[in-house]
């Protein structure tokens, strides 16, 4: 089959490619740890991406009385909104240029860190973003470029890959290039607490839809399922914890450190169905990215369970779910299970109230075409197949 042909040349192509890890710099209070990463590049203005919200609780004001402390330059740009789209990127292309930065801090979720990656792609090249589109079109490293998350997610700190949204078109396109991966991720957990009960539990289910489309996708490797294990692990254990407790710095510590793992993964093996049928959702929709990977997480592992069961039987062998004598299948089934009932246990809703009948086939069609030969499936799913599982979405 070409899918699978594909997948193995991109397999072996996978290998060819050094993707750099950032320098990790984890714990409470870190992020004051900006000052002498700037400092020892001898870097004079700084542009700090955010969104208003952020702005909005003080965070960029956190961070930029850090950076004047010490006696660093500094610009805010928070107008990123979720699912950042071209124009977005163009603003704060546009605002580096003319502030005359030489460095960039992404201080947010995915889709701030996402968008800060596209600005910086797009001042180094000197191109709009959507030229950029696709695979190894930057090759060349960008400006010092800090990470700093305040959602345990989308691992977008520790990734080579910026989506960005056509709204004009209703898609997503990726930017993808080994140059975006953040120079340093500054994981600060303080910087999550109080996070919403429910923006817990979608970013990270999130985080566990990288580890496992990472762990069962043929591109998968030992050093990937480590770190998709070590994820998985921790999102078992401390997500409830964080969902229920949203104050407990162990537990968002925790969390931070499996969204970070789960993203070194997935950015070395790629992800899978439960991605492309997500980001059409947001496309047309605006679903937030994490709730639509929460939603349809379970139905493609059902899907791909006659196939991928024993990479869910290892996962069940591994986390404790199952014992090394368990028949292959039951460990499998147990690990179905808790996911599903991790997801029940975080309110994650069953279906989408946006979800329009008229709309299926064209999501259908677009999410298939999205993984033809692009993502390492453990099972490759028709167009009607897919169409069956959004029909169980509907309201």
């Amino acid at each position: 089959m070409l899918h699978h042909l594909v997948i193995a040349i991109r397999r072996y192509l996978n290998q060819l490619i050094t993707i750099p890890f950032p320098q990790l710099i984890s714990g409470e209070g870190q992020l004051s740890a900006v000052t002498d990463a700037l400092q020892q590049a001898n870097r004079k203005k700084v542009l700090i991406v955010s969104d208003k919200e952020l702005s909005r609780l003080g965070f960029t004001s956190q961070l930029s009385e850090i950076v004047a402390h010490a006696a660093i330059e500094f610009y805010i740009f928070d107008d990123v909104t979720p699912d950042p789209s071209i124009e977005t990127v163009a603003q704060g292309a546009q605002c580096y240029q003319e502030q005359q930065c030489d460095s960039v801090i992404a201080l947010g979720g995915g889709s701030v860190i996402d968008c800060a990656k596209a600005i910086a792609a797009s001042v180094v090249k000197n191109k709009p973003i959507k030229a950029l589109a696709g695979l190894f079109k930057i090759r060349k490293p960008l400006p010092l470029f800090i990470a700093v998350p305040t959602t345990a997610g989308t691992g977008s700190e520790g990734t080579l890959v910026a989506v960005i949204s056509d709204k004009e078109q209703q898609k997503k396109f990726t930017v993808v290039d080994p140059c975006l991966v953040p120079k340093i991720a500054i994981l600060d957990p303080l910087l999550m607490l109080g996070l919403p009960a429910y923006i817990t539990a979608h970013t990270g289910i999130d985080a566990l839809t990288h580890a496992i489309e990472s762990y069962i996708g043929r591109h998968s490797n030992s050093l990937t399922k480590d770190y998709s294990v070590g994820a998985i692990k921790r999102i078992f254990e401390y997500l409830p914890l964080a969902f229920t407790q949203g104050n407990n710095v162990k537990a968002r510590s925790e969390m931070a450190l499996a969204s970070y793992y789960a993203g070194l993964a997935f950015t070395r093996t790629s992800v899978g169905y439960v991605h492309a049928i997500a980001h059409q959702l947001g496309a047309i929709y605006h679903i937030p990215h994490g709730l639509a990977n929460a939603v349809v997480l379970t139905h493609v592992l059902d899907f791909s369970f006659d196939k991928a069961y024993p990479a869910y039987a290892d996962i069940a062998y591994q986390t404790g779910l199952a014992n090394k004598t368990d028949d292959s299948k039951q460990a499998a089934m147990a690990f179905v299970e808790k996911v599903t009932s991790l997801a029940k246990q975080l309110n994650i809703p069953e279906t989408f109230q946006e979800l329009k009948a008229e709309d299926i086939d064209d999501i259908a069609q677009r999410a298939i075409k999205e993984a033809y030969c692009d993502y390492p499936v453990p099972k490759v799913m028709s167009v009607n197949q897919c169409r069956i599982i959004l029909e169980k979405l509907l309201p």
